[in-house]
């Protein structure tokens, strides 16, 4: 039996997200190549205007009024002229609206800046553009092209997880962006595949278990077992301790290593959760984890799911392709195609038995170990 649901929804966003993918590339396709170059070439004033808009925490400043360039500059400590020309650039690439001169307001865009907007992305701009993810791109991505090695170990003697480890605030921040990876893919991850099969989620890699938490919200016969390090599962317990909402209390955490040990499946009404965690790491340490839960299912028919992206064999789009590139940046990692998946899994003592689609860029791998088929 499947564990696919909202098939036709699937279907019908896969169909609009190509509609909207071929749209897009009209404008590029009529623009001249020079032109087009010179836009490419010099998109990183966008980013980085938009990472000062969002360091400046204007968003959350304009709240729900218009406001003129001289109050906002007021409100958030900044020259009131250097301000306004700011807010006009990025309202011309349609990052807040420009009501009248030198006035401007939130729109549905910037909204997502807002920190009092619970799915704001404000942490995921914040991290990508801050100075520890952006020297490796604009100092060492050539070398590490040449090389083969990811530019955050040129620049810093060591790949982004080790980094993580200590590096107390940029971790922090980390997990703040991670968890506001939802608000990117929605939550057809909790929706599209059917959980309610299941009695445990044994959510590996998941942080605060904001993703275990969504899916418990729409199934109130599960719980879930965050497994994370030790210093992150601490942060967890203090955050829901001092956050609590709805299903949480069916959140359970305990410190463990992927690369070591894993709690073991009790049933074959068990099921692994990994989202987002291989895609980091090269070949090796994935037949690793994934041998090592595995072997943690045992012989219970407790099954595997990843998140993940599966990246065609041509013509990847811009989204998949990407993700991929910043795999490389930060690590030995990268977005896998179908063949890539399969290798993995060859070596790993699994077989993948269903790929169930998302409303969403990801899928969810279905995974079996082999010596429970």
């Amino acid at each position: 039996m499947s564990f696919q649901k909202n098939s036709g929804a699937v279907r019908r966003f896969a169909k609009a997200m190509k509609f909207g993918s071929w749209l897009q590339d009209i404008p590029h396709k009529l623009t001249p190549p020079p032109f087009r170059l010179m836009q490419i070439g010099s998109a990183f004033w966008q980013s980085r205007a938009l990472y000062v808009a969002a360091r400046l925490d204007i968003a959350t400043a304009l709240g729900d009024e218009a406001l003129d360039a001289n109050t906002i500059g007021a409100r958030v400590s900044a020259h009131a002229d250097a301000t306004g020309r700011l807010l006009r650039m990025l309202a011309a690439i349609g990052i807040f609206k420009e009501a009248a001169p030198r006035v401007f307001r939130n729109n549905k865009l910037s909204a997502f800046l807002r920190t009092d907007n619970p799915k704001n992305v404000r942490a995921m701009i914040l991290m990508h553009n801050s100075e520890a993810m952006s020297r490796p791109w604009y100092e060492r991505l050539e070398q590490g092209v040449r090389e083969g090695v990811p530019p955050f170990q040129l620049s810093y003697g060591e790949e982004l997880f080790a980094y993580l480890d200590h590096h107390a605030d940029f971790d922090t921040l980390f997990s703040e962006a991670m968890d506001s990876v939802e608000a990117l893919t929605g939550d057809s991850f909790a929706s599209d595949f059917a959980w309610g099969r299941f009695e445990r989620i044994i959510d590996v890699g998941g942080s605060r278990g904001t993703k275990s938490l969504a899916i418990l919200k729409r199934h109130p016969n599960l719980t879930a077992l965050v497994v994370d390090r030790a210093h992150v599962i601490a942060e967890a317990e203090h955050y829901w301790a001092a956050n609590g909402t709805r299903g949480v209390e069916r959140l359970h955490f305990q410190a463990g290593d992927l690369l070591a040990s894993i709690p073991p499946a009790q049933s074959e009404r068990d099921i692994f959760l990994l989202s987002a965690i291989l895609h980091g790491f090269d070949d090796d340490t994935c037949i690793t984890v994934l041998r090592n839960v595995a072997n943690a299912c045992g012989h219970t028919g407790a099954r595997i799911a990843l998140l993940e992206m599966v990246l065609p064999e041509v013509g990847a789009d811009i989204t998949g392709a990407s993700f991929d590139m910043q795999m490389f940046m930060g690590s030995r990692g990268r977005e896998r195609t179908s063949e890539e998946w399969t290798r993995l899994f060859n070596h790993s003592g699994v077989v993948w038995e269903e790929t169930v689609g998302l409303q969403s860029f990801g899928n969810i791998l279905v995974l079996l170990p082999t010596k429970s088929v």
